[in-house]
C-alpha cells in the first residue's frame, strides 16, 4: 500500500508541474477509491501532503524560464492562507454537493473557452507563438490577487483540491496571463504552507493520515520536476488544449461524483 501511495504522489506531482495545480484533484478521489479513505480523511491527507514546498523544483525551473510573477504569487498565497481555513470549516459541517456541481460547471465553461469550439468550424488557421507573454505582468491592485487567493483557498479547503484549478483560469481570463505563466505563478503561490489552517481544522476534528501524507509529499517532489520539464517543452497551443481536456475530465468526474 505504501508503494501505491508514493506512486500516486508522483503522478499528482507530474500534473502539478504541468498545470500549476496542487495535485489534490488526483489524490483525493484515488485515496477514496483505491485506498479506502473517507472524503474528509482524503481531503486532510491531500492538503497535508502539500504543506511543504514540494513543488519547489518546478518553481525554480519555471522561474529560470521567466514565467513566474513573484509579486502576484505572494499575494495569492496570502489569500489562500485565509480562504483555506473557511473552506475546511465548511467541509466538516456542510454537504458540498451543490457547490461541487457549480464548480464542475465553472471548469466546463473554462475548458470549452480554451478549446475555442467555434474556430473549429472556421476555415482558417491561426498560429500561437510560444514566446513568453508580457501580459499579466502589469501592476494590478494586490487586493484582487488576495481575493483570488481567498476564493481558491475556500475551494481547496472544502474539497482538499482545486486551488490551482481556480487560480490558473482566472489569471488567464481576467488578468490576461498566457497559459504557461498562469500555471507557473499558480504553482509558485501554492508552495507556501497555505493549507495549514485547513489541515489544523481537519486534524482537530480527527481526520488525517500522516504516513500517507508524507509518502505523497515525497512523490510530488519527484513528479513536479518531470511535469515542469514537460510543460516547458510543449508548444503553447498544444499546452492550452491539453489543459482544456484536463479540465473537461475533471468537470465530468465531479458531476458524476456528486450527482
Amino acid at each position: 500500500m505504501e508503494l501505491g501511495i508514493l506512486i500516486l504522489g508522483i503522478f499528482a506531482g507530474i500534473l502539478s508541474g504541468l498545470f500549476g495545480i496542487g495535485g489534490g484533484i488526483i489524490m483525493v478521489p484515488t485515496l477514496i477509491a483505491l485506498f479506502g479513505l473517507d472524503i474528509l480523511n482524503a481531503n486532510a491527507t491531500s492538503l497535508a501532503a502539500m504543506l511543504l514546498p514540494v513543488g519547489m523544483f518546478g518553481v525554480i525551473t519555471y522561474y529560470k524560464a521567466g514565467y513566474i510573477n513573484v509579486r502576484n504569487a505572494i499575494w495569492i498565497s496570502a489569500g489562500l492562507l485565509i480562504g483555506s481555513f473557511f473552506g475546511a470549516e465548511l467541509a466538516v459541517s456542510v454537504n458540498p454537493k451543490v457547490l461541487s456541481k457549480l464548480y464542475a460547471a465553472y471548469l466546463f465553461y473554462i475548458a470549452v473557452g480554451y478549446l475555442d469550439v467555434p474556430r473549429l468550424f472556421r476555415k482558417r488557421n491561426t498560429s500561437t507563438t510560444d514566446s513568453i507573454s508580457t501580459e499579466g505582468k502589469v501592476n494590478n491592485s494586490f487586493w484582487v490577487f488576495i481575493a483570488l487567493g481567498v476564493f481558491a483557498g475556500v475551494i481547496a479547503g472544502l474539497f482538499g483540491k482545486g486551488g490551482g484549478l481556480v487560480i490558473v483560469p482566472v489569471l488567464i481570463k481576467l488578468f490576461k496571463y498566457d497559459v504557461k505563466s498562469a500555471a507557473a505563478t499558480s504553482l509558485a503561490a501554492l508552495q507556501l504552507p497555505v493549507g495549514l489552517p485547513s489541515v489544523i481544522v481537519y486534524a482537530h476534528a480527527g481526520y488525517l493520515n500522516w504516513l500517507f501524507a508524507a509518502l505523497m509529499a515525497l512523490g510530488i517532489v519527484i513528479g513536479v520536476f518531470f511535469g515542469t520539464k514537460l510543460a516547458l517543452k510543449l508548444p503553447a497551443a498544444m499546452f492550452k488544449k491539453v489543459y482544456a481536456f484536463f479540465l473537461l475530465g475533471v468537470s465530468v468526474y465531479m458531476v458524476y461524483k456528486y450527482i
